[in-house]
């Protein structure tokens, strides 16, 4: 029970939609953009470790003397085991409460779409600026300066066809200064998810042109970025160059790779698989550390209270560690950030049940928001595309219980708000 057969249940579930349903304006919706990046971030990037305890590189047999560690062999399918069941448990969640068309009470006028998305992204990203400086307000930060991002990306998708070029150049310019801010950030994760974006929004309209290039670009990103980022994090964040130059240093490094740089195959092996650190807990838990049965949910409830409400509120990074360090996945004493993704956690909960529980909860809740969303804004562009996808993105990558809860809790209370102010200005209209 492989990545093959996550692909092949992938497939199956998307193919089994697709029958009835034009899929290049649905992109965004759970059953494809949550399922895809989610499952198969979680489930098939284990490739790369099973190669690497088999022994290979690549696909080149490097290690011919030693024998295969049967141990982490048998751990590592353990996973892959709890992997395929936590996608099962999960679509089984999306395709349940999966009810469309949703029948909206609210529409907003066509014509205005394209002003509207544009409006929402310049308006979006200032005020994100001035709630992080407001005790109390700090966590709308996060939900807002992503609305702006997918709000511009949306709305340079919408302005190129249209052939608006007043729009086509602000969008164009904001895109670019999202770009720059991600491609300095020091981390993968935002270079490859602004052009993953870009291409999505992209595809109905220009469906060849994405194909042919976003795909290899995509595949490029995986080659490329592990040694730009580690040289860019070497030389920015020690402050030895400023971040022009480290920039400049890092490109020069990831496009002159020499032969020994094996910093992409450790990326795929440890950072872009987390199996390796799954196996670590599987170990420890039940033999050395009990399940924790609804003691993350507790500590995630506690997440949710603003820290100006409870001054004395416990750091929510130092408990999630807390079990890390328990099962012995990192030395307490370095300075290293290993959180547990969010099937991890499931599993420290309650086992295989709690596996089956928590990803089914999981895929219901994104369903269910992404439902919400529609009928709150109109259809699919407003409701999934720009708020969905926009104030939930955490859906894509789940991570620690904590993390989860209170980003998804505020969230939406931001797209309630965002709907008050949109109903109030007569934009969104009733039917």
């Amino acid at each position: 029970m492989g990545p093959g057969l996550v692909i092949f249940s992938l497939a199956r579930c998307i193919l089994f939609y697709c029958l009835a349903r034009s899929v290049s304006e649905q992109l965004m919706r759970p059953i494809f953009i949550v399922q895809i990046i989610f499952a198969g971030y979680m489930c098939c990037t284990s490739i790369f470790y099973f190669l690497s305890l088999m022994g290979y590189e690549y696909l080149t047999k490097v290690n011919t003397i030693l024998a295969i560690d049967e141990t982490a062999l048998q751990l590592a399918a353990q996973c892959q085991r709890y992997y395929c069941l936590a996608h099962a448990a999960f679509v089984s969640g999306i395709l349940i409460f999966m009810k469309y068309p949703v029948h909206s009470k609210y529409y907003v006028e066509k014509e205005k779409l394209a002003n509207l998305l544009l409006s929402m992204a310049l308006i979006s990203f200032p005020v994100s600026l001035i709630l992080i400086r407001i005790p109390g307000l700090s966590q709308f930060y996060v939900q807002l300066g992503s609305l702006s991002f997918i709000a511009g990306t949306l709305a340079l998708a919408f302005a190129i066809p249209l052939k608006k070029m007043g729009n086509t150049l602000i969008c164009t310019a904001l895109y670019v200064f999202n770009f720059y801010a991600a491609f300095t950030s020091g981390f993968k994760e935002p270079i490859i998810i602004s052009i993953l974006v870009l291409g999505l929004f992209l595809y109905p309209n220009y469906k060849k042109f994405v194909t042919i290039t976003f795909v290899p670009l995509l595949l490029l990103l995986f080659v490329y970025l592990p040694s730009f980022v580690g040289s860019f994090r070497q030389n920015a964040w020690s402050g030895e160059e400023t971040t022009e130059d480290a920039t400049a240093i890092a490109l020069d490094a990831a496009l002159n790779q020499d032969a020994s740089d094996n910093s992409n195959w450790g990326f795929l092996i440890y950072r872009l698989s987390e199996i390796e650190m799954f196996t670590k807990f599987i170990k420890s838990t039940p033999a050395n550390v009990d399940f924790y049965g609804t003691t993350l949910l507790k500590q995630s409830a506690t997440a949710i209270v603003p820290r100006v409400l409870w001054p004395a509120k416990p750091i929510t990074e130092d408990l999630i560690m807390e079990r890390v360090y328990a099962a012995g996945v990192v030395n307490r004493n370095s300075n290293v950030s290993a959180k547990p993704a969010y099937v991890v956690d499931a599993y420290l909960s309650y086992g295989a049940i709690g596996i089956f529980i928590y990803l089914f909860a999981y895929g219901a809740a994104a369903q269910l928001i992404a439902i919400k969303a529609e009928k709150l804004f109109g259809g699919y562009i407003l409701g999934t595309a720009l708020i969905f996808s926009g104030l939930f993105q955490i859906f894509w990558r789940g991570l620690s219980f904590e993390f989860i809860v209170n980003s998804v809790f505020w969230s939406y209370v931001t797209m309630i708000i965002v709907f008050k102010i949109l109903r109030s200005k007569n934009i969104l209209k009733e039917i």
